[in-house]
């Protein structure tokens, strides 16, 4: 199954020259051109993982991604953008980035990183997040519930206290 990827950039032409690669790497791409439609994009589609540019209009990458860990949600994220001196790193990587790339970038590059990230996350989530009991499967990264294969949705608070 294809993983997809959001981009979070508000200049057209590198959202573009993303999607195009990324797409040919095989990837699904969504694209959001500012910081609140890319923070509304995170939590209502649940990408594999997120290219995130820092200076965005309405929201920040910083704030976005401080928001999306504060509400618990285990997405990868790289950071992609021109502020690359060592603050930003740390802060940006701090804040829960799991990479950052400074532009401008090479496409390869950040291919590769994509795939290595991916490859990381679900080693991890192959066994740390699906925990099961009977006939019962509990996704916590996915807030999923499945009672004898059938999925039931959950809120994150009832996901909270379910586990």
């Amino acid at each position: 199954m294809k993983k997809t990827i959001l981009v979070v950039e508000d200049e057209l032409s590198i959202a573009t020259l993303l999607k195009y690669n990324l797409e040919q790497a095989g990837y699904n791409v969504l694209i959001a051109h500012d910081g609140r439609d890319g923070l509304n994009t995170i939590v209502a589609s649940n990408p594999d993982l997120v290219l995130l540019d820092l200076m965005l209009p309405s929201l920040d990458g910083m704030e976005i991604c401080k928001e999306v860990r504060s509400l618990r949600i285990n997405v990868p994220i790289i950071m992609l953008t021109a502020r690359d001196d060592e603050f930003d790193k740390v802060l940006g990587l701090e804040l829960g980035a799991d990479d950052y790339v400074g532009k401008p970038f090479e496409s390869k590059e950040v291919i590769a990183r994509i795939k290595a990230i991916l490859r990381r996350t679900e080693t991890e989530q192959k066994e740390s997040n699906i925990l099961t009991y009977d006939n019962l499967t509990i996704n916590t990264e996915k807030y999923e519930l499945q009672l004898d294969g059938k999925k039931i949705d959950l809120s994150p608070k009832e996901m909270d206290l379910i586990t």
